[in-house]
């Protein structure tokens, strides 16, 4: 069921709107004259996000939040539909990464990104349901990422979390539709690599620069899979060519397309420099209002990382169809 009302009435709760993917979100939803509510820990990033909201036509509520903590989730909630009269849609989007082998991640990073990203979700989702319920219906959004259904090395403890998103997703939508609330959509976008300060915020334990792996997609393109999911509910949106043919290829073929993307990811996600600072905003908040990460570079990388989907998605093809034949003749 999309919103109750009209987008440019909606009242949108968005959390991790401080930069990247959130803060385009944000100006998407301004440039349709929504009210937006803005998440996230750090409050001057925040101011600015609003700003820039309010001169694109929207209003702005900023609400410095920490989605780890369920009671200031609550707060939230309670400020949004104080200040607007109700909330209409919320945007699970805040995220953090440890990147780096498995065993030597430490415990206590792995446990921050789960309660960001998994535990963060779940308080929001919490929050949301009992407050669209009230205003009579709404749309709930996940931002899970394409992690949620493949994998890539170094990033146990993000596609652990992402996984765990899309299943708790999918289990409340089943909850949902069973106890007869079909007023509100629960929706999971799954982009690829996004041009974000994602990549330089993440914890470090590689010893080298990281970087998205190209493909690389401009915020906007999640954004705007986001407003669409919004005016037209789907279980599930990719946000981006890549995210859409790797996951074609990873249900055909998930076991020769782990290995590919394992080899490709490997070798594309860490650059030439040297990162020193291991924890990056893990535990600290120093996000500025920033929409990109400036990866251009890695965006125009995008029609040689086509031309090899492509190839990749032939061998894949010619694979699971060889299989089929050798099942059926058997």
């Amino acid at each position: 069921m999309p919103l109750t009302r009209a987008l440019g009435d909606a009242t949108v709760v968005i959390t991790g709107a401080s930069s990247g993917i959130g803060a385009a979100t944000a100006y998407a939803l301004a440039r349709r004259g929504a009210d937006v509510v803005l998440a996230a820990r750090t409050e001057e990033a925040l101011r600015q996000v609003a700003a820039r909201c309010r001169k694109l036509g929207g209003r702005a509520l900023v609400v410095p939040t920490d989605v780890t903590d369920p009671e200031a989730v609550e707060r939230l909630a309670a400020r949004a539909a104080a200040e607007f009269g109700r909330i209409d849609a919320w945007i699970n989007n805040a995220a953090v990464s440890a990147v780096g082998l498995f065993d030597e991640i430490p415990v206590t990073e792995f446990r921050r990104v789960v309660a960001v990203n998994l535990l963060g979700t779940v308080y929001g989702t919490k929050a949301a349901l009992r407050w669209l319920d009230a205003a009579g219906g709404g749309v709930l959004v996940n931002n899970a990422s394409v992690l949620a259904e493949v994998a890539m090395p170094y990033q146990s403890a993000y596609n652990a979390t992402k996984h765990g998103i899309r299943g708790l997703a999918d289990t409340v939508r089943q909850e949902l539709r069973v106890t007869g609330r079909n007023n509100i959509s629960l929706c999971t976008v799954l982009p690829s690599a996004v041009d974000t300060p994602f990549f330089r915020h993440a914890a470090n334990h590689s010893g080298r620069e990281l970087t998205p792996p190209p493909p690389v997609h401009p915020p906007e393109v999640v954004a705007e899979t986001i407003v669409r999911l919004l005016r037209r509910p789907r279980r599930e949106a990719y946000a981006g060519g890549a995210a859409r043919l790797l996951g074609l290829q990873w249900r055909l073929a998930p076991a020769l397309v782990e290995r590919m993307a394992g080899w490709y990811t490997a070798r594309t996600q860490f650059g030439p420099g040297v990162r020193l600072d291991a924890t990056g905003n893990l535990f600290t908040a120093d996000a500025a209002a920033e929409r990109t990460g400036d990866w251009r570079g890695r965006r125009r990388r995008l029609v040689r990382m086509t031309a090899f989907g492509l190839a990749a998605g032939t061998a894949v093809g010619t694979v699971a169809a060889f299989s089929r034949r050798s099942r059926v003749g058997r």
